[in-house]
């Protein structure tokens, strides 16, 4: 109970402020990406919505960069995958009002980019609660996926509720700083 009272709390906070990443915070991100030393660099990503961290000019930062950027896909057994996305492909909203790649171009991203609805400082986050990214990081574990989440940091609090499938990020990105082990 305690992890819905959180989402609401800070799901309407966001709301109500509604910013967007700003230049800097994507030159840290592609710093990060770049200390990384991935040859090819396959980047998961989402499309912005609810108020979240705005990752169209991220994507598109990134896509003029060379990366490959792909974007996530709800499969009917509730399972996640990621389509190959460049920015001027076409989007379909599925039914969770989530836009998602229309092209068929599977990827198995190396760097994921994670919304947050709330964060702590040991690198743990609170999603929408669908367990969505955690899934997919399970099966995934074995390729050593680096995780970034995207927050703002009005949306850290002090301690993120955990339970044993809950997975843990390497690096949180807000407008103010960047969290990590």
């Amino acid at each position: 109970m305690l992890k819905n009272q959180i989402r609401k709390k800070i799901l309407k906070i966001r709301k109500a402020k509604n910013f967007n990443l700003c230049e800097i915070e994507t030159n840290k991100l592609f710093k990060i990406i770049k200390k990384t030393k991935i040859k090819k660099v396959i980047i998961g990503c989402y499309y912005p919505v609810n108020s979240e961290i705005n990752t169209k000019k991220i994507m598109k930062f990134l896509e003029k960069k060379k990366f490959i950027i792909c974007l996530p896909v709800i499969k009917n057994n509730l399972d996640m995958e990621f389509y190959e996305f460049k920015s001027e492909d076409p989007l379909y909203v599925n039914k969770y009002g989530i836009p998602e790649p229309i092209n068929k171009r599977k990827k198995k991203p190396n760097i994921l980019l994670i919304p947050i609805v709330a964060f702590d400082r040991k690198l743990n986050r609170l999603g929408y609660g669908g367990g969505f990214y955690d899934r997919f990081l399970e099966k995934m574990e074995k390729y050593k996926i680096l995780k970034i989440g995207l927050a703002f940091s009005y949306q850290r609090i002090k301690n993120v509720p955990i339970e044993k499938f809950d997975k843990k990020l390497d690096y949180i990105l807000t407008e103010k700083e960047i969290f990590t082990k």
